[in-house]
C-alpha cells in the first residue's frame, strides 16, 4: 500500500522528462500527458480509500528514516486534495489539447507546454505529500518555476509584465518561507512536521508566535489573502485560458492547504484565530468589492477568487471541528467551480472575441450550451441552493454562529454579504454577455445587422468544461458523504495524533 504514496510525485516527473524527449512528436506528448494524469487520478483515488480504511500511509524515501530522510505522508486530507487536483488538472489538459489543436498550438506550444504542465503537477503533489517543511518549500519552488513558464507562454508584452510581477511576489514569499524554515530549525533542530508538532509546543510563547507569523505570512502570499493579494488580479487574466483556469482553481489552494496543515499540526490552540478571522473578513469584502467594479470577466473572476479564499480562512480561524470541516468542503468545491468558470470564460472569449462585457452580448441565444456551461458554475459560486456552494457556505455560517463570539458573528454577516455581492457580480456578467441583445458592430461575434455569426467551439474544450460542470453538480449529490469525510479529516487534523503516530509509531523523539 505504501508504495503508492510516491507515485503522484514520481509519475509526473518521469512524464515531464519523456515529453521533453518527445518534443518533435506532439501526438506522443499528448498521449504521455493524458496517461500520466489519468493514472495519477486513479492512484489518488486509491490513496483516499486506503487512508480512510487504514489511516495515514508513510514512505521514507531511499530508506532513510525520519527525521534525517525525506518523508512522504498521505493522510485523508492530502489524499482528498490529490483526488480533486488530479481531476481538474486532467480536465484542463484535455481542454488545452483541444485549444492547441484548434489554434495550431499558437497559444500553448506543445514542446514547452506538456513538460512544464507535468512539472507543475509534480510541484502540487509534492506540497500535498511533504512530511517536512523543507520539502514543502521545494514543492512551492517547483510550482514557481513551472508556473512562470506557463504564465508567459507566447511571450507577449502583457504576459511578460504579469509574469514578472508574479515572480517578484513569489520570490519574496519564498524568501520569507526559507527564513522561517531556518529559524524553525535553529529553534527545534528538526524540520519534520510530526516531530515539530511536539517540539514547537515547548518553545517560549513569543518565539513560537514569531515562527507562526512568518509561516502564515509566506503562505498568505501564496494563498492571496488580503492584504497580500494585490498581485493576483493583474497576473492571472493575461495567461492562456487553460493556464489561468488551473492557476485560479488550484495554485492558491496549495497555500490554503499549507495554512491548514501548519496551523493544526504545528500551532494548535487557535492563538491567532482572531487575526485569521479578521483577515478572512477583509479578504471576502475587499475581493468582492473589487469584483463588482470590473468590466472584464477574467478580472472579475480573479477578484471573486480572492474573495472566496476568505471563506476558507473563515473556517480555519474558527479552530473548531465544524468550522474546519466546512472549510475543507469549501476548498474542494471552490477548486472545481473556479476552474470550471475560467474554462467557460475561455470559451466565451473564443466565441465572442473578447472578455470585456461592453463588447459582448447575445451569447445565450447564439450558443445555449455555452450559456449553460457558464450559468451553472456561476450560480454554484454564488451559493444558490441546492448547489455545493450553498451547502459549504451554510456549514461555515453554522460554525460561526455556533462559536457565537462577536468576531464570528461579524464573519457570518460578512459571508452573507459577500455571497449576495457574488450573485450580483455573476448576474451582471450573465445579463450583459449572455442575455442582452448583441451589440451591432461592437461584438466580435456579430454579423451584419446585429445578427451573431455561428462559431463552432472545439469539441474537446466543450467536453472538458462540461465534465467539470457535471463534477461541480455532482458535489451536491455527494455532499453528505463529503461532509462526513471532511468532518473526519478535521477531527484528525485537530487531534494531531494519527499523523504523528504514522510517522513515529513509538512517539516522536
Amino acid at each position: 500500500m505504501n508504495a503508492l504514496v510516491p507515485l503522484p510525485v514520481v509519475m509526473p516527473l518521469l512524464g515531464a522528462a519523456l515529453t521533453l524527449m518527445l518534443a518533435r512528436r506532439p501526438n506522443a506528448q499528448r498521449a504521455v500527458s493524458l496517461t500520466v494524469l489519468g493514472a495519477g487520478l486513479l492512484v489518488a483515488a486509491a490513496l483516499l480509500v486506503l487512508t480512510s480504511l487504514h489511516g495515514p500511509l508513510v514512505v521514507e524515501v531511499g530508506g532513510w528514516t525520519a527525521p534525517l530522510g525525506i518523508v512522504l505522508v498521505a493522510d485523508r486530507f492530502s489524499a482528498l486534495m490529490l483526488v480533486v487536483s488530479a481531476a481538474v488538472t486532467l480536465a484542463v489538459l484535455v481542454y488545452s489539447i483541444g485549444q492547441g489543436l484548434a489554434d495550431g498550438d499558437e497559444e500553448t506550444p506543445l514542446s514547452v507546454y506538456h513538460p512544464t504542465y507535468l512539472v507543475l503537477t509534480a510541484g502540487v503533489t509534492t506540497a500535498f505529500l511533504s512530511g517536512d517543511l523543507f520539502n514543502l518549500y521545494v514543492g512551492f519552488e517547483i510550482l514557481l518555476v513551472s508556473s512562470y513558464v506557463l504564465l508567459t507562454l507566447g511571450g507577449t508584452e502583457n504576459r511578460i509584465r504579469a509574469g514578472t510581477t508574479y515572480v517578484v511576489v513569489s520570490l519574496l514569499s519564498s524568501i520569507i518561507f526559507l527564513t522561517a524554515i531556518g529559524l524553525v530549525y535553529a529553534a527545534t533542530g528538526t524540520l519534520n512536521l510530526a516531530q515539530l508538532a511536539g517540539r514547537l509546543d515547548v518553545l517560549p510563547d513569543d518565539l513560537r508566535l514569531m515562527l507562526q507569523g512568518m509561516l502564515l505570512l509566506a503562505f498568505g502570499v501564496k494563498a492571496a489573502i488580503f492584504p497580500l493579494s494585490a498581485w493576483l488580479p493583474d497576473s492571472y487574466p493575461t495567461a492562456p485560458a487553460p493556464v489561468t483556469a488551473v492557476f485560479a482553481g488550484l495554485l492558491t489552494k496549495v497555500g490554503v492547504y499549507a495554512i491548514i496543515r501548519t496551523e493544526t499540526l504545528l500551532f494548535p490552540g487557535g492563538r491567532i484565530g482572531g487575526l485569521l478571522l479578521a483577515a478572512a473578513l477583509l479578504t471576502m469584502l475587499v475581493g468582492i468589492l473589487g469584483a463588482i467594479a470590473q468590466s472584464d470577466i477574467k478580472r472579475l473572476l480573479s477578484f471573486t477568487l480572492v474573495s472566496h479564499i476568505g471563506y476558507m480562512l473563515f473556517g480555519v480561524g474558527l479552530t473548531t471541528v465544524l468550522g474546519l470541516a466546512a472549510a475543507i468542503f469549501y476548498v474542494v468545491h471552490h477548486i472545481v467551480i473556479q476552474t470550471t468558470l475560467f474554462l467557460a470564460v475561455g470559451l466565451v472569449e473564443r466565441h465572442g472575441g473578447s472578455t470585456v462585457l461592453d463588447r459582448l452580448g447575445g451569447l445565450a441565444r447564439v450558443s445555449p450550451l455555452l450559456g449553460v456551461l457558464f450559468l451553472v458554475p456561476a450560480l454554484n459560486l454564488a451559493g444558490i441552493p441546492p448547489f455545493s456552494g450553498f451547502l459549504g457556505k451554510t456549514g461555515l455560517l453554522q460554525a460561526g454562529a455556533a462559536l457565537g463570539h462577536p468576531m464570528a458573528w461579524a464573519l457570518v454577516a460578512g459571508g452573507l454579504l459577500t455571497s449576495l455581492l457574488t450573485l450580483y457580480a455573476v448576474a451582471r456578467v450573465w445579463n450583459l454577455a449572455f442575455w442582452r441583445s448583441p451589440r451591432t458592430g461592437g461584438n466580435a461575434g456579430d454579423g451584419d445587422g446585429g445578427r451573431s455569426s455561428v462559431v463552432t467551439l472545439p469539441a474537446l474544450m466543450v467536453t472538458s468544461t462540461a465534465a467539470l460542470v457535471v463534477l461541480g453538480v455532482g458535489l451536491t449529490a455527494v455532499a453528505g458523504p463529503l461532509f462526513d469525510l471532511s468532518g473526519a479529516i478535521a477531527g484528525d487534523l485537530l487531534g494531531r495524533e494519527p499523523y504523528v503516530r504514522a510517522v513515529y509509531p513509538g512517539g516522536a523523539p
